[in-house]
């Protein structure tokens, strides 16, 4: 899942996509309803890469919440962002545990359960298990050697001024 891509703008419902950039900002493209709007340099603007939760001994990635839900809720859709406040505390307290609880309001709960389900219905919540490389070390083959022919050169010569 690639979240570069998709915005959050104060003072507007919903999350957005990238369509284009212009001049003095971006047109994004509400994924709710699909309409096109310019977004300016002077909106508070909020790439969902970069939002994390506080939580006790860390700052945890969106993504990472979003991994934990998706697989709480076995790819399915989460609890409704408009439920109780309690309920929503209760159900973030079972995806992170460790959330700090003074510095996690229960509006920032709401976005997370908001964003995550209007994710899941752009079908956008597709979790690529990251692999490492691990260096393997090339074994040598009979290959000929190939040796390099050196060609002299002859300085050039210097005349003497009379």
């Amino acid at each position: 899942m690639e979240l570069k891509e998709i915005l959050a703008v104060s003072g507007k419902v919903g999350l957005f996509k990238i369509v284009s950039q212009t001049k003095n900002g971006l047109i994004v493209e509400s994924m709710l309803d699909k309409k096109r709007m310019p977004v300016y340099a002077s909106d508070k603007i909020s790439n969902l890469e970069e939002i994390s939760i506080y939580s006790d001994d860390k700052e945890v990635p969106l993504k990472e919440i979003f991994k934990t839900i998706f697989d709480k809720e076995a790819g399915g859709k989460t609890i409704d962002s408009k439920s109780e406040d309690a309920k929503l505390k209760a159900y973030f307290a079972e995806v992170l545990p460790t959330y700090d609880r003074e510095k996690v309001y229960a509006s920032d709960i709401k976005k997370v359960f908001n964003w995550y389900n209007i994710l899941h219905d752009n079908q956008m919540l597709v979790f690529e298990e990251e692999t490492v490389e691990e260096p393997v070390a090339e074994e040598k083959k009979d290959e000929p050697v190939v040796k390099e022919k050196k060609v002299k050169t002859t300085p050039p010569v210097k005349k003497e001024k009379k």
